[in-house]
């Protein structure tokens, strides 16, 4: 009973912080995402290119986890926006309360788009609400079209799905179609894109979506 009274208090403590970085978020009319995946999917890459998708059009920042490093920090650093690395020193998932102790660092008033990138890790980071409006999961061929059964809160607490890589998709056993279906098995409202963050192939439906997710928050805030 105690181990449960601890975690209950532990997200308890997070959702009070998570709630005041929506607050933060909403009057700035700020769209925020909180970009999951297991390491190696692909998320950096992914965000280079949206980046460079939208940079001309929108303004950006961008908050990167990870456990140790500022590697992904830097390569975002040289497309121009403003970054923040977080490093969690171990624990596998960033929390509300380090992404609000980092708020500062950006004008969010001046942001149109805030991109956050979790640790990569298939269990932890949906567990925590940061106070993102959407979670993105990401998955690559490369890791199977069994995750979305094996890992399902993942699944379930994202607003869209990016099934990524697809240009090795010759070179694997993924299923696309089964990925998707058992995907939607836990969250029947879920977007889904297929796409090749290293070639382009596929963006188009991606930044579509993130460009009417944008708008959307600019005109009614939270």
């Amino acid at each position: 009973m105690h181990e449960i009274d601890v975690e209950t208090d532990l997200l308890a403590n997070n959702n009070a912080v998570a709630q005041h970085n929506r607050d933060h978020f909403a009057a700035s009319h700020t769209y925020v995402i909180n970009m999951m995946s297991s390491p190696g999917a692909g998320k950096t890459t992914l965000l280079e290119r949206t980046i460079d998708a939208l940079v001309g059009k929108y303004k950006l920042g961008v908050i990167e986890g990870d456990v140790q490093t500022d590697l992904d920090a830097r390569r975002i650093g040289k497309h121009h926006v403003p970054v923040v690395q977080i490093n969690t020193g171990g624990a596998c998932h960033l929390d509300a309360r380090l992404v609000h102790r980092e708020l500062d660092r950006f004008d969010t008033s001046q942001l149109d788009l805030l991109i956050i990138e979790n640790v990569g890790n298939l269990v932890c980071p949906a567990e925590f609400d940061l106070g993102e409006h959407d979670k993105i999961m990401l998955l690559s061929v490369a890791e199977g079209d069994d995750k979305p059964r094996k890992y399902p809160v993942m699944f379930h607490s994202s607003r869209a799905l990016i099934i990524n890589k697809i240009d090795l998709l010759e070179h694997t056993n993924f299923d696309m179609d089964k990925a998707e279906r058992d995907a939607r098995a836990y969250n029947l409202d879920l977007s889904v894109f297929r796409l090749s963050a290293r070639t382009g192939a596929g963006m188009d439906g991606w930044l579509a979506w993130l460009e009417s997710r944008i708008a959307l928050t600019k005109a009614h805030g939270g």
